[in-house]
């Protein structure tokens, strides 16, 4: 897990992150969208398929990225359960309107 917080805390990847969110890119697609050179580009690729937070498929002498939300969603309820903080809402045993008053 050590490998996606280290994903995440570079502020490029996290936009590679946002951009593949709407749909899967190419590497030259996402590379418009920044002013880094694509070998440093490729680094933070490499950096986030490490993370297993995004894949690449090859077509022809493209490479395609898709997002892995799996992953992504797993660091984060880490870091949720790391700070202690719980999304009640999922819970129906927690509904606060039938919370017996004291």
């Amino acid at each position: 897990m050590n490998a996606v917080y280290r994903a995440l805390g570079d502020p490029t990847r996290r936009s590679i992150l946002r951009l593949l969110r709407s749909r899967d890119m190419s590497a030259g697609e996402l590379a418009e969208h920044f002013p880094q050179a694509k070998p440093t580009l490729s680094k933070h690729f490499g950096v986030l398929k490490d993370a297993d937070l995004i894949q690449g498929r090859r077509e022809g002498t493209t490479i395609i990225y898709t997002l892995n939300l799996s992953v992504l969603e797993e660091a984060l309820c880490g870091l949720m359960d790391a700070f202690h903080i719980r999304d009640d809402s999922r819970n129906p045993t927690n509904d606060k309107h039938h919370e017996p008053k004291s």
